[in-house]
């Protein structure tokens, strides 16, 4: 715990002691070696655990440019205030110009090659950052505790991140997700065809003590490719959940929560996010 005290004691010094404020500390020069760039990183913590040494459960985010919108600090500092079983830290990765490469299905790009760093992207966060998170902070040692979320696009890359390193984190947080994300151009003839996560849930097998939260807004989008009546965000959501269930999760395992004219941005994101934080860490 020593470095963790290190790091913290400036923050903490001059900072009222009230319990459940949440302190902010903003890494700008994190060198990625799987990017070759260097990563900025935004930790938020609550004050009141430090000095207790208490182990912390772990939300990781991507899309730390949204936390502000989303008001993560107020979210958490209510959300502390429940008295959750174990103190949260979250780390907000900023992904700066570098979205469309870095964010998506590590190994399968689009169809446009989008996502063609996605693999990089998940060697940085399963063998650098998390490593150096366990170093530096007071974090449980159990997938049972970390979780992963995003908006969008950065939705989809947390799921096929826990999908594909499920010892590493159960918990994911599907905002808004890009779902649609295709290894083949849309076809009038198949028109949900080539759906790589979907794909990639049907051909591999339940993975244990798994659990999925799933948001949709009924204005996500106007799209209604195969003309069902039901917009393509819902749609691709749903039948993701299908397949999930296929492989033997149920209920339990998987939250959907659907709102009612939920757009696409982050104020329907922050209305949520609430629920988000109750069901993954209590």
């Amino acid at each position: 715990m020593t470095k963790f005290k290190n790091i913290v004691h400036q923050k903490i010094n001059g900072i009222s002691s009230k319990k459940n404020v949440i302190l902010h500390k903003n890494v700008v020069d994190f060198h990625a070696k799987s990017l070759e760039r260097n990563i900025k990183f935004d930790i938020y913590y609550p004050s009141y655990s430090f000095s207790q040494d208490i182990p912390h459960a772990l939300l990781l985010m991507n899309d730390a440019q949204d936390m502000k919108a989303v008001k993560l600090m107020s979210t958490l500092e209510k959300f502390n205030q429940t008295s959750p079983p174990h103190p949260v830290i979250v780390v907000a990765i900023h992904p700066e110009n570098n979205r469309l490469r870095e964010y998506g299905t590590a190994g399968i790009p689009d169809y446009a090659n989008r996502g063609d760093l996605a693999g990089a992207y998940t060697q940085f966060i399963t063998e650098e950052l998390l490593p150096w998170l366990n170093e530096n902070y007071p974090l449980l040692d159990d997938p049972k505790y970390r979780a992963f979320g995003g908006f969008s696009l950065g939705a989809l890359s947390a799921l096929d991140i826990c999908w594909q390193h499920h010892h590493l984190f159960n918990i994911v947080g599907v905002f808004s997700g890009s779902l649609w994300w295709r290894s083949e151009p849309f076809s009038e003839e198949a028109p949900d065809a080539n759906r790589i996560m979907h794909v990639r849930v049907s051909n591999s097998v339940y993975k244990k003590d798994m659990r999925f939260w799933f948001q949709t807004g009924t204005l996500d989008e106007s799209c209604d490719r195969n003309n069902n009546g039901v917009i393509d965000s819902i749609d691709d959501t749903l039948d993701l959940i299908t397949e999930l269930k296929l492989l033997g999760y149920g209920d339990g395992d998987i939250k959907y929560l659907e709102v009612e004219g939920g757009k696409h941005n982050p104020k329907t994101w922050r209305d949520v996010l609430p629920d988000f934080l109750e069901w993954a860490f209590k």
